[in-house]
């Protein structure tokens, strides 16, 4: 499909023949990127809240539907809402596609000095953003496989923490370098919500709960709701370049890489030395790669390989494991925390 990429679409307190019947229709209605203003007029602060900049990750979009058909809105700040890779949630079946078949993941766009195509809509996005001024961004997305929800920010000041609390009790810093939404510079705290995984019921909620705090708390960087945990480091698994990767109970002799199907059960938990993650063809953990904030490879420091078997070779976290194919071989495998 042809996509103008210079496209934004504008709304101002729309009303319900514009939101349609449901979110879905509501969606197919949407002909680019779009921004939606719900005004405050005892207010002069902005919060802005993007969503569906992965088109596979619709708690964020669901959430702000049904919040938009709650009337009279209840907000005691003005509300700029962005929804993001509309084209790519279209695509059938519906919310299905992370980014278009030869596109880009627009998260991996910000911060880039090229200005065409999908990096041309992250800057768009960016000065959408700045055009209000924030006090705040929180930038809502799905996890890869069923989680918890959790929050992750590329900075760690007091003001992040405390609007992180309202959302969760764990954080990730994360000084990766991805050309996410979240390492843009700009004058206020940007966190992501990761909401839970698109297939769990309560992420929907979340992210539900999570816009109205927003709409009714006038600055919420300026106390704690809960204690929060912040996660340092975060390591992404990759695979090497050109490496086949399958999803399996049992080691079935494939080229490359096969991971076990259930590995979205250590989202959030603690995997011990030892625990058999996969299992590897010939060429070892030559099939993998382990990035640290250095841009190093470390794989050898948390993996290593025996009779074909992949296992952990001390103990660590894991986070936004998936099982989808397509995501892992794209982006990373999962995450992981010493």
């Amino acid at each position: 499909m042809a996509i103008d990429f210079s496209d934004v679409c504008y709304l101002e307190n729309p009303d319900n023949i514009t939101l349609k019947a449901d979110y879905k229709q509501f969606l197919l209605s949407l002909c680019s990127p779009t921004v939606i203003d719900i005004t405050c007029p005892d207010s002069d602060q902005w919060y802005v809240i993007t969503t569906l900049l992965h088109g596979n990750e619709p708690s964020g979009f669901i959430a702000l539907h049904q919040w938009l058909n709650q009337r009279p809105w209840q907000n005691k700040v003005n509300l700029r809402f962005i929804i993001c890779s509309v084209e790519a949630a279209q695509a059938t079946p519906l919310f299905s596609h992370r980014f278009l078949p030869g596109g880009k993941d627009i998260n991996r766009c910000f911060n880039h000095q090229e200005n065409r195509e999908y990096y041309l809509r992250a800057n768009i996005i960016e000065q959408a953003i700045r055009q209000v001024s924030p006090v705040l961004v929180v930038d809502m997305h799905n996890t890869s496989g069923s989680s918890p929800a959790f929050c992750v920010s590329s900075h760690m000041t007091k003001q992040h923490l405390k609007l992180a609390s309202f959302f969760c009790d764990n954080v990730i810093l994360s000084h990766i370098a991805l050309g996410a939404l979240m390492e843009i510079d700009i004058d206020c705290p940007v966190i992501t919500l990761e909401c839970g995984g698109c297939q769990d019921i309560q992420a929907n909620k979340v992210a539900f709960d999570a816009i109205a705090i927003l709409a009714n708390s006038v600055d919420l960087t300026l106390s704690h709701k809960q204690a929060i945990k912040v996660i340092h480091h975060p390591m992404r698994l990759q695979l090497a370049k050109d490496t086949d990767l399958v999803f399996a109970l049992e080691d079935k002799g494939d080229d490359g890489v096969t991971i076990i199907e259930n590995i979205t059960q250590f989202n959030y938990g603690v995997c011990r030395a030892g625990q058999i993650l996969g299992w590897l063809d010939h060429m070892g953990l030559e099939n993998l790669v382990l990035i640290d904030e250095n841009q190093n490879n470390v794989i050898d420091d948390y993996f290593y390989f025996e009779d074909s078997r992949l296992i952990a070779a001390c103990d660590f976290q894991i986070f936004m494991a998936t099982t989808d194919i397509a995501i892992a071989q794209s982006d990373c495998l999962f995450y992981i925390t010493a």
